[in-house]
């Protein structure tokens, strides 16, 4: 009896948390057209590239992903190519087709910041740096600042800047920069990101924050255990790629994934709906939020 009991009440409070999402979502404006540039990394296309435009597309939302694209690229990097308009970039753009209503990726070579930047109307820019560096606040400063203001010089009042945090490795991970830099230690890593994650909100008015850092740690704490990571600092095509896609969602557009019924190849239901809610509980916390 007392099962029966642990089952309804389980079930109770899950049809509440569904019913406080709808409630939600549907006292907000929903942005029915968005567009987005990512002045990113190989962690950016984890983040955009494969799935995000199709959970958008489900909840009747039309999103444009464009992707600055160098592997590796740090703070530094950045805003050297934009002091110096270098056309370094794979150029990236994800969006659904208006006459087919296909998804689709175009990649274009050799572009730069500022052509990418005044290529459309932005409605939000997003910015990160280089997972090897996330957890060493020395890295950040003067690039971030220089990066910052040399993209506000182009952009339009209503456009907006988004801070995006990643992730600390895979404890298995055999990155060459995560002994030397982490000691090898997902946990100190982890923390160091956090304190630098909190130290670039301080430090800056960013009108976003997109807490991909967390939601993995997060998600490593559910039955998927540590497996976000394909290779160990790279995220999974599976739930690692769809976990972030969920959580930018509903940070950039305030819909939640819980619900939608889009999952990529090879995943399964019941991982889509731990993902779905992970990425939930994720998509407000920041690096001062309570443990």
């Amino acid at each position: 009896m007392k099962k029966i009991h642990y089952i309804l009440i389980i079930l109770v409070l899950a049809v509440a948390e569904v019913l406080f999402v709808a409630l939600r979502q549907s006292t907000r404006d929903i942005p029915r057209e968005m567009k987005v540039l990512c002045i990113g990394n190989s962690f950016s296309i984890d983040a955009v590239e494969n799935n995000l435009v199709q959970l958008a597309a489900e909840r009747d939302i039309r999103l444009t992903v464009g992707n600055l694209y160098i592997g590796g690229c740090s703070l530094e990097r950045h805003a050297m190519n934009i002091r110096r308009d270098s056309a370094a970039y794979s150029y990236r753009l994800m969006q659904r087709n208006a006459e087919t209503g296909e998804f689709e990726r175009l990649v274009t070579d050799s572009v730069s910041i500022l052509q990418a930047l005044l290529s459309d109307d932005w409605d939000v820019i997003t910015m990160q740096q280089a997972s090897h560096y996330s957890g060493q606040w020395y890295t950040y400063e003067p690039f971030l600042t220089e990066l910052m203001d040399s993209v506000r010089q182009h952009l339009s009042e209503q456009t907006k800047l988004y801070w995006y945090m990643t992730w600390a490795y895979q404890q298995d991970a055999t990155h060459p920069a995560f002994v030397p830099n982490y000691n090898g230690d997902q946990a100190y890593m982890y923390e160091e990101i956090l304190g630098c994650n909190r130290q670039v909100l301080k430090s800056h008015q960013f009108d976003g924050f997109i807490p991909g850092g967390i939601a993995v740690q997060m998600a490593r704490q559910t039955k998927l255990g540590d497996t976000l990571c394909r290779d160990g600092y790279h995220l999974s095509y599976t739930c690692g790629r769809y976990l972030m896609a969920c959580l930018w969602l509903e940070v950039l557009t305030g819909q939640s994934a819980m619900g939608c019924k889009y999952m990529p190849e090879g995943m399964t239901e019941q991982e889509r709906d731990i993902v779905q809610q992970v990425a939930h509980y994720a998509c407000n916390k920041t690096p001062m939020s309570p443990r």
